[in-house]
């Protein structure tokens, strides 16, 4: 496995100095935010678009420090009922990302309106009233399946090949039965971004998660979410308080080994190469009480030490 970063988790950072800190933590590479629910403070879309220079001036900052572009991030939700600019942030980063020979996007399935003319995304997490299929008919039939067929083809006639859909909370793809069908419908361009701090929110167990999708996993975001359990006994794990109360809300998320310690995160790596799975870990720092820095340092630090890093070359003795 390589190990690195996804650049918003240094978000106050200029360019340079977000790449010169990743060699100081030793790093491999930096996954790039592009648009989406980000400001995109390292990447600048409309240049690298129009310009061969830019692209190459990109693309140099990286191979100068040896380090390599994990993938480009367009996280938000490409089907937004009323705002179609993040579409197109992600269609913008696909072709991007394949004339620049970067193989990996990573973004969202989307989460549209509840029915036609609806102006806000709708998360449908229960059965029951009735209605809530007709929603569901409507956000996969009508406009989750066709748009991801459209992106598909897109990523096809650019070179991209691989799309790492995030398991996130208010989208349609949320969990591994979410992501293994929509792959079936549209085909394996589409795989999983394993985050297990979405999951442990929502319930799930990530290492359970690791062995169901084997190798629909395309690309794995190490962060850590703290369960605060005095909070969850009344709240419940459905929680929209502040993200920056953390001692008000049932869960949060946190620097790594904060929330689960050095040993669950040293099964999470075993799992995946059990999965199958030998890539990018790559750090998203989003802990509102710690320093970016220090958190993400700390981050790197637990997953130098537990994360397997080269092959196997275990072999049976003749006997």
């Amino acid at each position: 496995m390589k190990l690195g970063f996804v650049s918003d988790s240094l978000g106050g950072m200029k360019f340079e100095e977000v790449l010169d800190s990743a060699v100081r933590m030793g790093a491999s590479g930096v996954e790039v935010n592009t648009g989406g629910w980000s400001t995109a403070p390292h990447f600048d879309m409309a240049a690298i678009k129009k310009s061969a220079e830019a692209r190459s001036n990109f693309l140099n900052a990286f191979r100068s420090r040896g380090l390599d572009v994990i993938s480009l991030n367009a996280n938000g939700n490409p089907l937004h009922p009323t705002d179609p600019k993040q579409a197109e942030c992600l269609k913008d980063t696909i072709r991007v990302a394949g004339g620049m020979g970067i193989k990996t996007v990573c973004t969202m399935s989307g989460l549209p309106a509840g029915c036609a003319g609806d102006k806000l995304p709708n998360w449908v997490v229960a059965s029951w009233p009735p209605e809530t299929q007709e929603i569901l008919r409507y956000q996969w039939e009508d406009r989750l399946l066709p748009f991801w067929s459209d992106i598909v083809a897109l990523a096809k006639a650019h070179g991209v090949e691989r799309i790492a859909l995030e398991l996130h909370g208010n989208q349609c793809v949320y969990n591994v039965p979410a992501l293994l069908k929509l792959r079936k419908a549209v085909g394996p361009v589409v795989g999983a971004n394993l985050d297990p701090s979405h999951l442990f929110w929502m319930g799930a167990d990530p290492l359970a998660a690791a062995e169901a999708l084997g190798a629909a996993i395309y690309h794995v975001h190490a962060k850590d979410t703290l369960l605060n359990a005095p909070v969850q006994a009344t709240t419940s794990l459905l929680e929209n308080g502040s993200l920056i109360d953390i001692p008000g809300r049932s869960w949060s998320y946190i620097t790594l080994g904060f929330g689960h310690g050095e040993e669950w995160w040293r099964q999470f790596c075993y799992r995946l190469k059990m999965a199958g799975y030998d890539g990018w870990l790559s750090v998203e720092h989003e802990d509102v009480l710690l320093n970016s820095l220090e958190g993400l340092g700390k981050s790197m630090a637990l997953l130098q030490g537990v994360m397997p890093v080269a092959p196997s070359d275990f072999a049976p003795q003749a006997i």
